[in-house]
């Protein structure tokens, strides 16, 4: 051995023995050949050095309420197992064709060292490695650890400056673990090609079957993988595959080389077809059964502060992090949604109908559900896009919300002191008497002196009480009203229950607010409305209960709630949309056979349609609109879940699916009554009472009633 090492040291010079030198740095000091190596390193200066080896980056699995798995994300696919949880065959094949000499040498096998300084020292570079184990678990770390392109160059250049670097760390890694748990280091970070890293992950990714389970043949196929996973990557085509079986082969020769195998072993083995599976990645919200509620968690976590100061770090937490996280989805109320959309809107419909359920008092999102499938197939008008949530949690630009915001002005004017039986007289049109009748907040006059506001088709006026203007949903009643207690107070309260634009532009304050001609989301809407259920406690929406690191250590999330409505007010307000069920808008659906509330939307034209409900225990908000436009393809003259409209109205499609989702979701569930108003506070009238000889009155048929004569709203 001795003058096969001087003879190649005589070849370069100084240059040739350092790399000599620099080979046989880990041997261990016994004697011989291996005493002059570890003294001559020492001689050197030559010393081991401690690498910073940072986790893996690992699966994030995302689970549902009940702790079922829905998600995973991962920047590279692997599982971290065991070297325990490896087949032995698998073990024998990677050490046979990598470093079969793993057990015997220190941090590097001397013998491949000096053949392969040889062959590169006669083709004038870096040819051939040589590289043991060790040496290749620490290309692999400084390869993950690379945080720039200079880094990951530095990681992989052909040069002796980084086997030497290497062969310091490496000397350090044989220090620190015993030879088993190197391997199993090795197995876990290696790739394997097709987008696995790991044996866990490329076992399953290959073959479907976990790494205790490999075959010989598997084995070997993936010991053969690992030489150059992106030449022999089965998932890029027939020439590639053909290479992978050239290598399994290999492997399979070289096992039965060296003993660990008989030669009909191999032979038998070879016989074999590669078993390429092709088992799709994972994870992903397209993989997901609850991909709009998956999109929200994901953006939840890459937007959210909370989780991490910067964007950076906060994408390596999710997709590097290892963690469990457990969310607030509820699988039986998510079901209740997905089946009450499928049977009133067909997900072929241009329209495309969504909703969102949240908890009253904690803000906890509990489904999201929309009509059509999550993906990028136009052709069967799939969507890539939250259509349920708002554009940070990967929405788009949502739907104008309607009538469903005149819930904001009734709640202001009971705010200020009026009385369920006050109201306003109004006429069959309005038209703001002066420029400075609407002030937004920045003060600004922008009342609108050349648009008429008009109940649907004409509708006629009259007295309107707080009551009475809200169960026919009369826009005359409510710009007036809106009028009379201040578009900004308006505006304050609505943002106080966390409406803000689906956009994330601010919100448009101008005389039509009150009618809806902001663009929202089902989950905004919903969880402003379960506010009023939870008697004016407002929670911030709530997808994420607790995450678990890959150490086991968990963080519990509570709600951030806060009281934005004086509970009486949202009492009042409560027992006034109850109406909306029984004198109201919703009539013609009816209720769900227990305390609830809601209010009804539609925009001009019948653009969009809404329709946000709660109760004590659940509030939910439905939309529906067309994508392409809602502006230009209205909702009218239109066939949606195989029954033709002339128009849609906020209790034609989005009540009745309110509806049917609330009778599923809280089946089982006792029912919750909502706090009896203070009558002594709210009953009767006021400031503004009915006029001595008042008009006959009757409930508005209001423009959301698919079943009754139209008088007077406009939804």
């Amino acid at each position: 051995m001795g003058s096969r090492v001087s003879s190649i040291a005589r070849l370069t010079g100084a240059a040739a023995a350092a790399g000599v030198v620099a080979a046989a740095i880990a041997l261990p000091a016994v004697g011989g050949t291996g005493a002059m190596f570890v003294s001559a390193s020492e001689e050197l200066g030559i010393k081991p050095e401690e690498l910073k080896e940072p986790p893996l980056a690992e699966k994030t699995v995302v689970l549902d309420a009940d702790g079922n798995q829905i998600a995973q994300f991962y920047e590279e696919y692997r599982e971290n197992i065991k070297l325990d949880q490896v087949a032995e065959v698998m073990k024998t094949a990677i050490i046979s064709i990598e470093d079969y000499r793993f057990y015997e040498h220190g941090a590097i096998d001397i013998e491949g060292t000096i053949r392969a300084l040889a062959k590169n020292l006669s083709s004038g570079g870096i040819s051939q490695g040589g590289s043991s184990i060790t040496q290749q678990y620490v290309k692999q770390v400084l390869l993950n650890s690379a945080t720039t392109e200079k880094e990951k160059n530095a990681a992989l250049e052909a040069s002796y400056a980084r086997k030497l670097r290497e062969l310091r760390y490496a000397m350090a890694i044989e220090k620190k673990y015993t030879k088993n748990e190197i391997l199993e280091k090795y197995l876990n970070i290696a790739y394997f090609g097709a987008s696995a890293y790991g044996v866990e992950a490329a076992a399953k990714r290959f073959f479907g079957v976990s790494a205790s389970k490999l075959t010989l043949a598997q084995a070997a196929t993936l010991a053969g993988a690992v030489q150059d996973p992106n030449a022999t990557d089965p998932n890029l085509g027939k020439e590639h595959r053909e290479r992978l079986l050239n290598r399994r082969n290999l492997v399979l020769d070289t096992m039965a080389k060296l003993g660990k195998i008989s030669p009909q072993e191999a032979a038998e083995a070879k016989t074999k077809k590669l078993g390429w599976k092709s088992t799709p990645l994972p994870g992903g919200c397209g993989a997901s059964d609850y991909p709009y509620f998956c999109m929200y968690v994901r953006n939840e976590v890459l937007t959210n502060p909370v989780f991490a100061k910067t964007a950076k770090a906060r994408s390596q937490f999710l997709n590097r992090g290892g963690l469990e996280i457990t969310t607030t989805i509820d699988p039986k109320m998510q079901k209740a949604a997905e089946q009450a959309i499928k049977k009133h809107v067909f997900a072929s419909d241009n329209p495309v109908a969504s909703e969102a359920l949240v908890e009253p008092g904690t803000g906890a999102i509990k489904a999201m559900a929309a009509s059509r499938k999550y993906g990028n197939n136009k052709r069967k008008k799939e969507m890539s896009y939250n259509v349920v949530a708002d554009a940070v949690h990967g929405g788009g630009t949502g739907f104008q919300a309607g009538s469903t915001f005149k819930t904001f002005t009734l709640l202001t004017a009971l705010k200020q002191g009026m009385k369920i039986n006050d109201g306003i007289s109004v006429g069959s049109g309005y038209r703001a008497p002066n420029y400075w009748a609407f002030k937004n907040c920045k003060g600004q006059n922008v009342g609108d002196l050349q648009h008429t506001v008009t109940n649907a088709e004409g509708g006629g006026g009259g007295f309107k009480s707080l009551a009475t203007g809200t169960w026919g949903s009369v826009n005359t009643f409510f710009v007036a009203l809106q009028q009379k207690v201040g578009l900004c107070n308006v505006v304050k309260t609505a943002k106080s229950l966390g409406i803000k634009r689906s956009d994330g532009l601010a919100l448009t304050e101008f005389e039509t607010f009150t009618l809806g001609t902001n663009e929202m989301d089902p989950v905004t809407v919903a969880n402003a409305y379960a506010a009023i259920g939870a008697r004016g406690k407002y929670c911030a929406p709530m997808a994420i209960t607790s995450i678990k690191d890959r150490y086991g250590a968990v963080k519990n999330y509570e709600p951030k709630c806060k009281q934005a409505l004086d509970p009486e007010v949202a009492d009042a307000a409560a027992d006034i949309l109850s109406g909306v069920f029984t004198k109201g808008t919703m009539r013609g659906v009816g209720g769900i056979g227990r305390p609830a509330a809601g209010k009804t939307g539609t925009t001009d034209d019948q653009a969009t349609a809404w329709f946000a409900g709660f109760t004590p225990d659940l509030a939910g908000a439905v939309s529906i609109g067309d994508p392409r436009g809602s502006q230009k393809y209205k909702l009218n003259y239109v066939t949606i879940g195989g029954r033709y409209y002339s128009s849609v109205f906020g209790a034609s499609i989005p009540g009745p699916i309110w509806k049917d989702t609330m009778l599923a979701a809280l089946k089982g569930v006792p029912a919750t009554d909502f706090t009896p108003v203070n009558t002594s506070r709210f009953g009767g009238c006021g400031q503004s009472c009915a006029p001595v000889r008042p008009e006959r009155e009757e409930p508005e048929d209001g423009d959301d009633s698919p079943f009754d004569i139209r008088i007077g709203g406009d939804d």
